[in-house]
């Protein structure tokens, strides 16, 4: 079984300030955004300019902290944070939604669409690429964190990891099941789990971005390259997901799915409603 590192979070500390990891992540992910978004525009099959895109990323980076913080709120602990609403400024304690940064993105584009009078689904298409490697490089971030990590596994499966944060969980798996987990417990005092930041990293970042960016390089219906994206993702997470941990305070939920997977079954119909419905109508949309 292979043991997780258990790297430092603060990448750098500078007297009071420290640069933690996981801001890092967050940096390169929107670094991506700007080099992809630049390549797309010199191919000149794109109303967006540079500084276009640059505007955007303002819009965006409020979009996600916003809405990935409030979507946290209130779709994982909602009881919470209304008996502690001070708490929910404490974004530096952690607790993000993908969903809930998602729908924030939403609201920036439809704003920006308005704001340069463009068609909101010009604007969906062109930033849909631009989004998995900043995807993949928030996945490496919860991994270096050596947070979300995945269900238990078999010690003797290649992809075992023992994660020492999650130790306190693995020691009432221990309590739960002594006869299976005792031995394993005895020798690491850490129990073998998917590294399912990994899996996250492969399937939500990186292979949803080679199927994003090989798909819009020819003109589409437009909203197609969007609703791909909403599928894609919402397929993907809904597969890496049974592999990954549950939030401890919730559980799985009905039908034994996660939270994220509830969450990502309407994004899955939704991008393939979509996807069959535009990709009924001819007219292209401008977006590499």
């Amino acid at each position: 079984m292979l043991i997780h590192p258990n790297f430092d979070p603060v990448l750098l500390q500078l007297g009071p300030l420290a640069i933690r990891w996981y801001a890092l992540s967050y940096i390169v992910g929107f670094v991506l955004f700007i080099w992809l978004g630049r390549r797309r525009i010199r191919t000149g099959n794109t109303v967006f300019t540079n500084d276009m895109l640059d505007d955007f990323l303002t819009w965006g980076i409020l979009g996600v902290i916003l809405g990935g913080r409030l979507g946290y709120v209130l779709f994982y602990q909602p009881d919470f944070y209304l008996s502690n609403p001070l708490s929910i400024l404490k974004v530096w304690e952690g607790g993000m939604s993908f969903h809930g940064g998602f729908l924030g993105v939403l609201c920036a584009m439809w704003l920006f669409a308005r704001k340069h009078h463009l068609p909101v689904l010009q604007v969906a298409d062109f930033i849909a690429p631009l989004v998995p490697l900043g995807l993949a490089s928030g996945r490496i971030g919860n991994f270096i964190n050596g947070e979300l990590w995945g269900r238990l596994t078999s010690p003797n499966a290649f992809w075992a990891m023992g994660f020492p944060h999650a130790q306190a969980e693995d020691a009432a798996a221990v309590v739960r099941n002594p006869q299976q987990w005792a031995s394993v417990w005895e020798q690491f005092h850490l129990l073998p789990r998917h590294p399912s930041q990994l899996y996250q990293f492969a399937l939500e970042g990186i292979a949803l971005f080679v199927l994003l960016w090989l798909f819009s390089k020819k003109l589409r219906p437009a909203g197609q390259v969007a609703a791909l994206f909403l599928l894609g993702y919402g397929f993907f997470r809904f597969i890496a997901e049974f592999a990954r941990e549950p939030d401890n305070f919730l559980g799985l939920l009905r039908f034994n799915l996660s939270m994220g997977q509830w969450l990502s079954l309407p994004m899955m119909i939704l991008g393939a409603v979509l996807f069959v419905y535009f990709g009924k109508h001819k007219t292209n949309s401008k977006t590499q």
